[in-house]
């Protein structure tokens, strides 16, 4: 399978995400580029999770529908053409990290699919729904990584 390469100016892979891309900051989603979507993708989905949240996998970011052409987004937009879902706060669109004070430091993933088609979501997906719908599906993927700690 291909591979997305997944990058942001903010932070490295496996690097601490700066706060102001944190509740604790302004709570604006980070600028993201990606290169390496196949030709025949017909949308890209992107996702943010926290698998080290109590209670499993916690919905930071939810992107579908967007633009297969596209190449990135800024900070505190939505990628184009992209249709944001609520997050695990219960809120429309980027919900940035918040983990209990005193845990250690949280990784969050950044993931970016490439589909051949609009995957099949119910509304108020959780992260575990969007893997069952699109881990199969993708005709590539693409992991950033970051953490954070309070």
């Amino acid at each position: 399978m291909a591979g997305i390469e997944l990058k942001s100016s903010a932070f490295s892979d496996q690097a601490i995400i700066p706060r102001r891309y944190t509740k604790d900051g302004d709570n604006v989603s980070p600028p993201l580029t990606w290169s390496g979507v196949p030709d025949d993708a017909a949308e890209l989905v992107l996702l943010c999770e926290d698998p080290d949240a109590p209670g499993g996998p916690f919905l930071h970011w939810l992107v579908t529908g967007i633009d297969p052409h596209s190449n990135g987004v800024g900070t505190g937009h939505t990628p184009e053409h992209g249709t944001p879902h609520r997050n695990g706060y219960g809120e429309p669109g980027w919900g940035g990290p918040q983990p209990p004070k005193g845990d250690d430091a949280h990784r969050y993933f950044f993931r970016l699919y490439a589909l051949p088609g609009h995957p099949s979501l119910p509304a108020g997906a959780s992260a575990r729904q969007v893997h069952q719908a699109v881990d199969k599906a993708q005709l590539a993927s693409g992991n950033l990584m970051g953490v954070y700690q309070r």
